[in-house]
């Protein structure tokens, strides 16, 4: 599978990520996929657990995406997750395999106000 490929299956999978259809997301992952969440120290084998934890999430969920960088077996999407109107910036970085996403590790960063000290040195960016 190539570079356009794998584009269009990132751009399907966000998108039912976004509408909560919950098996089109999945199409994306290898049957023993390894998802990494390292700020919470969890480790989620195979895809029907991925899927079965991402179904049962309580909170609504929107997405968006910022940016999609990648090419060959390695991909990474920028986006930000709003769980019931809190924001986090998160990443996502896919390993494909064959075509399909056999390791996932996703960052997620709640939003701060910036300290007052750096105020000479930067400018506000806008909220995706």
């Amino acid at each position: 599978m190539g570079d356009r490929e794998i584009r269009a299956a990132l751009d399907r999978h966000w998108a039912a990520s976004a509408a909560g259809d919950q098996d089109t997301e999945h199409e994306i992952y290898h049957d023993d996929v390894v998802t990494d969440y390292p700020q919470s120290g969890e480790r989620i084998h195979g895809r029907r657990n991925l899927q079965a934890l991402r179904s049962h999430h309580p909170a609504k969920l929107t997405f968006t995406i910022r940016r999609i960088l990648g090419g060959g077996d390695l991909w990474i999407t920028e986006y930000a997750i709003d769980y019931d109107g809190k924001p986090a910036s998160t990443i996502s970085i896919m390993e494909f395999r064959d075509g399909k996403v056999v390791h996932e590790t996703q960052y997620f960063a709640d939003p701060f106000a910036p300290p007052a000290w750096r105020d000479q040195w930067v400018e506000s960016m806008p909220h995706l």
